[in-house]
């Protein structure tokens, strides 16, 4: 998949790309109070990547190809509706290119992955005050859920 607007273009990820993905990988896991882990965020990319365990949207600039973000997404499946759906678990856009409407850019593209793969559709969650990407999902056609109540077992 590539997709290309104002400057910038969204493409899919492969491992050739670990590289350039893991300080923005690791970056997004310092905003989520995380320590910062350079190489383990570079290992875990290969994992998912190189295992087709997920699918890494990557966001750069079209003339000089510098990495402004990405959205990871992973797949699950609905027994109910016996169809697949996708779990938008990371979206990050580096610092200096925030603003520039990439988020948005990326959502769209992660929505198109997700139409052209049958999908029943995208799911996420966010911290509570994360306001600006609640407003940024919404925005773009995401509805809070009111109906279930997610639970989650540490191990």
């Amino acid at each position: 998949m590539k997709i290309r607007q104002n400057g910038m273009r969204i493409r899919s990820a492969s491992p050739a790309d670990v590289e350039r993905l893991a300080p923005l990988f690791d970056a997004y896991r310092v905003f989520y109070r995380q320590p910062s882990d350079l190489e383990g965020a570079a290992r875990f990319l290969g994992e998912r990547l190189g295992q087709l365990q997920s699918v890494v949207l990557l966001a750069e600039e079209a003339d000089t190809a510098a990495a402004a973000g990405f959205v990871q997404l992973y797949p699950t499946f609905s027994s109910v509706s016996m169809r697949r759906s996708w779990i938008l678990n990371d979206l990050y856009i580096e610092e200096s290119f925030r603003g520039r409407g990439i988020g948005g850019m990326l959502l769209d593209a992660a929505r198109h992955h997700a139409e052209l793969t049958g999908a029943k559709g995208i799911a996420l969650s966010t911290a509570p005050d994360n306001l600006a990407a609640q407003r940024l999902y919404e925005n773009r056609g995401y509805k809070r859920d009111e109906e279930y109540l997610n639970y989650f077992l540490t191990l």
